[in-house]
């Protein structure tokens, strides 16, 4: 059983960028709003993320690194954080996925997961 002292939701709203999207050249433009929140009982702080981004013909891309968009927030216990990124894709369907590298106040770390979601082109899914 998890433990609820260390709990961080993550729900990511991504949409379609059609004025940055190059279709002709295959780039299609994403973008993706996080909302990160501490349901936890202690304070913590995102350290580093974990990204999985799959495009539409199976090829995997691994994005490292540290912090969100340049911060590393810090979120009491019900606070949250919320960010918007992007991504480039080759394909005008794909998904992504990862995690997030936190430290608690108590110097505990552990992983805040993202469950996947899925990036398409309007219409591009029937």
């Amino acid at each position: 059983m998890a433990d609820d002292r260390y709990r961080i939701d993550v729900s990511v709203v991504p949409r379609y960028l059609d004025a940055q999207s190059q279709p002709e050249q295959n780039r299609y433009a994403f973008a993706y709003t996080v909302t990160i929140e501490n349901t936890g009982r202690v304070a913590a702080q995102l350290l580093s993320r974990h990204w999985i981004i799959t495009d539409g013909d199976g090829r995997v891309q691994e994005v490292q690194g540290e912090g969100v968009v340049g911060e590393q927030p810090r979120m009491e216990p019900g606070e949250r954080h919320v960010y918007t990124s992007g991504t480039l894709m080759p394909t005008q369907v794909g998904s992504m996925q990862g995690s997030y590298q936190m430290i608690a106040a108590d110097g505990h770390r552990f992983d805040a997961p993202i469950a996947p979601f899925r990036l398409a082109v309007p219409g591009a899914l029937h």
